[in-house]
């Protein structure tokens, strides 16, 4: 047996699958889910999370977007949306790809002309994932989106014409072709009459406008479709969810709208989104960012992830440098990152800048690096291993963390975190090479 077997074996005790108590999401899972299992194999420094620190999940109905159960207890999905012209087929499927990738559960594609409607027959057999229609304005979209097999619908009522007359024949199509919807509120384009009554777009006002549209549905019969109410003000769109929350069991789609450049609206996102999910309010999110979409769904994951709401994967600490530091931490912990970036052991990776407190420091931490003097420090659960040449550390690291990895799953640990959702199979194996 190797070091990195020896200190693994001593310090990760195997905890037994059929031990583990299941979450509410877990054992409520659809067929065709992966059995989940939550747990801790860490000794110290991480809670043990078979049983949730947050607060229980609100309770509410079950829907499907596809394969993607929503609501009811299932575990929290990741969407995202396209930013590529819908009708461009290669480029939105390229990017679905990239999507699906990162670990985004539910894509969305906007739909505002002819051409893009057309395009989605061939969108939606060739991603690998659930496809959401983005409707506003024309109706006609709406059954054209769901005669193209697609998963879902998102209808906004602010901005669709003679909503209340084309809403029971869109509950109707929905119906009839399994596909569920989704009651799209948003702050910008509320409806004119509530925005005068209730002075703009205040959580009374986004709420009464979900409220009318739902209980539209319900009054013909229609009860697969979620709910959000989108707002840019953190304080504003979490008093709205709240409320929402409290007037009935519709999945709640989590949401802050135009949230702004990637900084600035992940500290948003987060801030709105750790704050609902703490509080069990939330089934599926989706972060919106003026970035590239992939950087959405990895700060949904993470969100999740960091939460204890979804399977953890790999995680990176790192001092933030100071005058003690020897080598260049910032260009090291983004080196590190973007090697390892492909792990999915849910093994946490320390990068500190010195040798005096790095092991001390990072003892909870599975695998990391003290660098000094043009040197690294390798270590396992702050046991030194080996030192090698700081031009060596990325690549020593990398090995390791596979190391690690492989004896993580020959001895069946079981990793921190719910599982996340569904495993969707890929149906179309081509689809990459479609886009290219």
């Amino acid at each position: 047996m190797d070091v990195v077997s020896r200190i693994i074996e001593q310090e990760r005790p195997i905890i037994s699958m059929s031990a583990l108590p299941q979450t509410s999401a877990q054992t409520s899972a659809t067929t065709g889910t992966a059995s989940a299992v939550t747990g801790s194999f860490r000794k110290t420094g991480e809670p043990d999370i078979s049983e949730s620190p947050l607060h229980p999940r609100r309770k509410s109905r079950r829907i499907m977007v596809g394969p993607v159960p929503v609501g009811g207890g299932a575990p929290i999905s990741v969407q995202s949306m396209t930013n590529t012209l819908t009708a461009n087929v290669p480029a939105t499927l390229q990017q679905i790809a990239e999507l699906t990738a990162a670990g985004c559960d539910i894509v969305r594609v906007a739909v505002p002309s002819q051409d893009d409607a057309d395009a989605l027959p061939q969108i939606v057999a060739k991603s690998p994932i659930p496809i959401i229609a983005d409707i506003h304005f024309q109706s006609k979209y709406v059954f054209q989106a769901i005669d193209a097999g697609c998963a879902a619908v998102r209808v906004n009522p602010g901005n669709i014409r003679k909503f209340d007359q084309v809403g029971p024949d869109i509950c109707k199509a929905a119906t009839d072709a399994g596909v569920s919807l989704r009651i799209g509120v948003n702050a910008g384009s509320l409806d004119k009459e509530l925005y005068a009554k209730y002075g703009g777009p205040t959580p009374e006002a986004l709420v009464a406008s979900a409220l009318k549209e739902a209980h539209m549905f319900e009054d013909v019969g229609f009860r697969d479709f979620k709910i959000s109410v989108k707002h840019h003000d953190v304080i504003t769109m979490v008093q709205t969810y709240r409320l929402l929350a409290s007037k009935g069991d519709w999945p709640l789609h989590l949401g802050v709208t135009e949230a702004g450049p990637a900084w600035q609206g992940t500290i948003k996102s987060c801030l709105a989104f750790g704050a609902l999910l703490a509080e069990g309010i939330g089934d599926t999110i989706r972060v919106s960012l003026s970035a590239p979409p992939v950087e959405e769904v990895k700060v949904g994951c993470k969100l999740l992830e960091y939460m204890g709401l979804r399977k953890r994967k790999f995680d990176i600490i790192s001092c933030p440098s100071c005058g003690r530091a020897q080598v260049d931490v910032i260009q090291l912990a983004n080196a590190v990152t973007e090697e390892l970036k492909n792990v999915t052991a849910p093994i946490r990776v320390a990068v500190m800048g010195c040798i005096v407190n790095g092991p001390g420091e990072a003892r909870e931490a599975d695998l990391g690096v003290a660098s000094g003097n043009g040197k690294g420090q390798i270590f396992i659960k702050g046991k030194v291993i080996e030192t090698v040449p700081e031009d060596q550390i990325v690549e020593t690291l990398l090995a390791r963390a596979n190391d690690i990895a492989a004896q993580m799953e020959a001895d069946g640990q079981v990793p921190v975190g719910a599982t996340g959702p569904v495993v969707i199979p890929i149906q179309h194996p081509n689809a990459m090479n479609a886009v290219r």
